[in-house]
């Protein structure tokens, strides 16, 4: 069988994942009628079409997908063996990129930095706040090593695996008059003003269909996609909002935000990391996502001790003040 170059390879890997010559051709850095003539010397090599071409864009054709899936694992078999010879060559040294949500950043990443940085200092480390949908972009384009994102149905040219399950918490100012860490059913605190994700986030359409399935009336919504603003608001006002109990477990025993676990039934959040199909984590990729990890669970079992054992949910219903 005649050898396929790697540039070819990654050629096709390329337009499979931007569904567009032009586009994989800027993240290959080479140009349109290149890249279109790496693919159509592989499509000649293996005697199939891999894609169909039409005015809104290319699509692989299942032989092309099924090509595709055989390439990235084996373009990620030989970047897995780089990284194993620079890891028994003691190599902790190069870039890492990572995207983060403001749900772990609050909260998460200081102490992970504190441990991660005086132990790995010849890493130069990058991290991008936002929120999904851009984070997603970012590391399907190339951008970031991985980010940590709500779960979602996936993406052609992204593996994930769950990072974590955490319980959703309802935050409120002292104005709304909720006594703290005390569990409340979002449908008895009315009025409910609620300030929310805008319609594009994961998070939000979760939220909808929770207050949709367990009737919880809403007053009045605002969406802001901006976390400190967020916060900043629901402290002054009696507006609140959901937050998952990573980014509020700071909160606990202050008077600035009151965190309340929500029940009957409770709400949760899953994250996943993400990262780009064709490429596997470095030796610091993986030690960082290690003690990112471990932050996550001590910050669950600060949550187990301030909760508690279940309590009993007061039946009258919560007015604001």
């Amino acid at each position: 069988m005649q050898n396929i170059p790697l540039r070819q390879i990654r050629a096709v890997i390329a337009v499979c994942e931007e569904g567009s010559f032009t586009r994989a051709a800027e993240r290959e850095n080479a140009t349109q009628s290149g890249i279109s003539q790496h693919v159509a010397a592989v499509e000649r090599a293996l005697g199939v079409q891999l894609f169909e071409r039409s005015a809104g864009g290319v699509a692989a054709t299942p032989a092309g997908m099924r090509y595709y899936k055989s390439c990235v694992e084996a373009v990620g078999t030989l970047e897995h063996a780089a990284e194993q010879a620079r890891a028994l060559a003691g190599q902790v040294t190069g870039e890492l990129r990572i995207g983060l949500m403001p749900t772990f950043t609050r909260a998460v990443l200081a102490p992970v930095l504190e441990d991660f940085v005086p132990r790995c200092p010849e890493v130069r480390l990058h991290i991008v706040e936002g929120y999904s949908g851009l984070l997603t972009e970012m590391v399907l384009g190339g951008d970031l090593d991985f980010a940590v994102v709500p779960a979602f149905e996936g993406t052609v040219g992204l593996k994930s695996r769950l990072l974590v399950r955490d319980r959703e918490m309802l935050i409120s100012g002292p104005r709304r008059g909720l006594t703290p860490l005390a569990p409340v059913r979002l449908k008895d605190c009315i009025p409910l003003k609620i300030v929310v994700p805008g319609p594009h986030n994961i998070r939000r359409r979760n939220l909808d269909t929770y207050f949709q399935t367990h009737g919880v009336e809403i007053a009045a919504m605002l969406e802001m996609d901006a976390m400190i603003a967020t916060l900043e608001f629901v402290a002054r006002s009696e507006w609140v909002t959901v937050l998952p109990s990573v980014i509020s477990v700071n909160d606990i025993g202050k008077s600035e935000l009151i965190v309340n676990p929500i029940v009957a039934p409770e709400l949760h959040a899953e994250f996943v990391v993400i990262q780009p199909t064709r490429r596997t984590l470095s030796t610091h990729a993986r030690m960082f996502l290690e003690r990112f990890e471990a932050e996550v669970s001590h910050i669950h079992e600060v949550w187990d001790a301030a909760i508690g054992a279940p309590k009993q949910v007061p039946s009258p219903r919560m007015q604001s003040a």
